[in-house]
């Protein structure tokens, strides 16, 4: 059901994650620790902005991309995080609303890995309702004035430039705020108890004075921001089955080799309907995102549609995870077996780009044609 050229990207992806993130992202996770290094080598591999053409972009399609995501976040969801905010969220605005100006100065940069981006949506009183974000942008003279908070907020204090989202008197707007800004500050939360391999924000911004070219002329709007994370939301589709599937892997070599009872644990009739279960459920999330990776292909699919993706496979994911753990007994709560890493990590990516109550929300609007919120 893959072509040759979506097999290549994914036996490319998955030995990178093998050589330069298995072996040390156990150690990252403990240490909270961000491996700046592989971004060029990210850069290198294709997978920054993949989906898009041009400026250095690798233009491959939407299966392809789909499982770069799988492998890297086979390896950890920071990793899938740092592609999904780099390239479906801080790329793809800069493509979609940005001058041709903004998009050479900061395309081929960011997908070459020397420059990286954030997504400055999110606020500490507006997470799933971003009309209500309290970010402002002023005119003065010429020149853009910034003012407000943003919170959650991947790469912030790595990052070169953030797109950024504010209420201006036309709208929300969208804008390029180089993070060498003065009025400009970044602090990393860092008592995360999940993703600790990746980098997440509260950004500050106090009177930041930007030039009129700063402003993204395509940007008006809450289309603008929810188009890019539509890009995002179809990387969590089949970034999580990447996890979901070394929890299984895990659970069986266990499980083949643990005695209990005078047999293997995996002779058990208890626990092979646990890896059957798993098994079952992970092949189905699998083939409804190769679905929804051919109907984007095909420009065909609809926001509804990626949130059905994304409220099951994350749902199905943690699910396969827990059972898992279950396998593996008390053993399975130590870093002997990235279960209960790649658990706490699912519990944010299940949280951001909308949480569950978001997702279920779009889908009974699509079913019913009634909205339960605005």
């Amino acid at each position: 059901m893959l072509t040759e050229e979506e097999l290549g990207w994914q036996r490319r992806v998955r030995e990178f994650v093998a050589a330069r993130i298995a072996p040390v992202v156990d150690a990252d996770f403990e240490d909270r620790h961000f491996r700046r290094e592989l971004v060029r080598e990210l850069g290198e591999l294709g997978v920054l902005g993949m989906h898009l053409r041009g400026h250095g972009c690798a233009g491959a399609g939407a299966v392809s991309y789909g499982l770069a995501c799988m492998e890297l976040e086979a390896g950890d969801s920071a990793w899938r995080t740092f592609v999904s905010v780099q390239g479906s969220l801080a790329m793809s605005a800069i493509a979609r609303f940005g001058t041709a100006e903004q998009q050479e100065q900061w395309l081929p940069a960011m997908a070459a890995g020397r420059a990286i981006g954030c997504f400055g949506l999110t606020e500490p009183g507006a997470g799933s309702d971003p009309a209500a974000m309290t970010t402002t942008a002023r005119r003065d003279g010429g020149d853009w004035v910034l003012d407000g908070r943003k919170r959650w907020i991947g790469l912030g204090s790595v990052a070169d430039v953030v797109v950024l989202w504010a209420r201006a008197e036309d709208g929300v707007r969208g804008f390029l705020v180089p993070t060498s800004a003065p009025g400009f500050s970044a602090h990393d939360i860092d008592n995360k108890l999940s993703l600790r391999a990746s980098v997440q924000c509260e950004l500050h911004l106090d009177s930041v004075r930007l030039p009129a070219e700063a402003a993204l002329p395509g940007a008006v709007g809450l289309r603008a921001p929810f188009s890019c994370l539509g890009e995002a939301r179809y990387g969590i589709v089949w970034g999580v089955l990447g996890p979901a599937r070394e929890c299984i892997a895990a659970a069986v070599r266990h499980a083949r080799r643990r005695q209990v009872f005078g047999k293997a644990l995996a002779e058990l009739q208890l626990t092979q309907a646990k890896v059957a279960d798993m098994v079952v459920e992970h092949q189905k999330a699998l083939l409804l995102a190769l679905h929804l990776g051919r109907l984007k292909e095909a420009g065909t699919l609809t926001p509804a549609q990626v949130s059905v993706g994304k409220l099951n496979n994350v749902r199905e994911a943690l699910e396969i995870a827990r059972t898992a753990r279950t396998i593996l007994g008390g053993d399975g709560v130590t870093s002997d077996y990235p279960v209960m890493r790649h658990m706490a990590n699912l519990e944010s990516v299940r949280t951001y780009e909308g949480t569950d109550e978001v997702h279920t929300l779009v889908v009974g609007h699509a079913v019913t044609g009634l909205r339960a919120f605005s």
